[in-house]
């Protein structure tokens, strides 16, 4: 039987990576797998061999992600087009895009040997800037697209439309775009509902609107969203993931649709989003 490639991405400015990356590098070593390091592993335990994770993506059928959300999502913008199943594992507190925490790393092991885990596939929003006419920016985003104000201090305003209807101006201090994996990231603190991962729609949530009755509006993904500034000399940074900042120019359409591949997160059996949404939120059911 041959061996399984598996990838291993690490976050090593967290506390307890190093232990961690040694402790999944001996225990993988005892069962049928080829194991593959990103440089940020390797570093961390002293092998020389590694690759950049788009290499890892290119190579391995699964990459398995030591951090936080955070990780996850610049594991994401660094496969470029070549997506892979993510089995994540928090060395963070909160988490939502992970699937056990350090102290359970024995249980992912067993859990990815055995190949006892299922893939939620979560929706991807393709973001594109076009500016005169031509598309000069193009990414595939997991949680949302953030138009928010520049080095100003002053609130922005954005025509929204949604396929070819007009919705409304925003003014806001700005707007967020975000899928229902993104509805528990800033959406949510920004007033936001939570999505389940499976609802098919998209947020289009206004930042401290400057308008009483503006408010979040849930459209299908399957509807196109485009954004455009209404003043004339706009300062709006346009942000992917809180990652990618591009400053949108008067004249500029950021055009957002749902992307054509979906990113794979592993989940144990068993485990449901809402089960990982009452322990993160610490839902207890009390009446306080």
């Amino acid at each position: 039987m041959s061996a399984r490639h598996l990838g291993l991405i690490a976050n090593d400015s967290k506390p307890g990576a190093r232990e961690l990356v040694a402790a999944l590098v001996r225990e993988f070593a005892a069962h049928p797998v080829e194991l593959h390091l990103d440089h940020r592993a390797a570093r961390l335990i002293g092998v020389e061999k590694s690759a950049s994770e788009s290499e890892l993506a290119t190579r391995c059928e699964l990459l398995v992600v030591l951090g936080g959300d955070g990780t996850i999502l610049d594991a994401l913008h660094a496969l470029g087009d070549t997506l892979r199943p993510l089995f994540g594992i928090n060395l963070g507190s909160l988490g939502f895009l992970t699937t056990v925490g350090a102290t359970e790393h024995q249980r992912a092991v067993d859990a990815i040997v055995a190949g006892d885990y299922m893939l939620s596939e979560r929706t991807l929003l393709k973001v594109e800037i076009v500016r005169d006419g031509a598309v000069i920016l193009s990414r595939n985003v997991l949680n949302d697209a953030v138009a928010s104000r520049g080095e100003i201090s002053r609130l922005v305003r954005l025509n929204v439309r949604i396929g070819d209807t007009m919705l409304t101006q925003y003014n806001a201090d700005g707007l967020i775009v975000a899928t229902p994996t993104g509805s528990t990231a800033y959406s949510l603190s920004a007033g936001g509902p939570i999505l389940d991962p499976d609802s098919g729609v998209f947020i289009v949530n206004p930042i401290c609107p400057h308008v009483l009755t503006n408010r979040a509006v849930i459209v299908a993904d399957s509807t196109p969203i485009s954004l455009t500034p209404a003043d004339e000399a706009p300062d709006v940074i346009l942000t992917l993931d809180g990652r990618v900042v591009q400053r949108i120019e008067r004249g500029d359409v950021i055009r957002i649709t749902r992307a054509p591949q979906r990113l794979p997160l592993a989940m144990l059996p068993g485990v449901s989003f809402f089960d990982v949404l009452r322990q993160k939120l610490k839902w207890s059911g009390a009446a306080v």
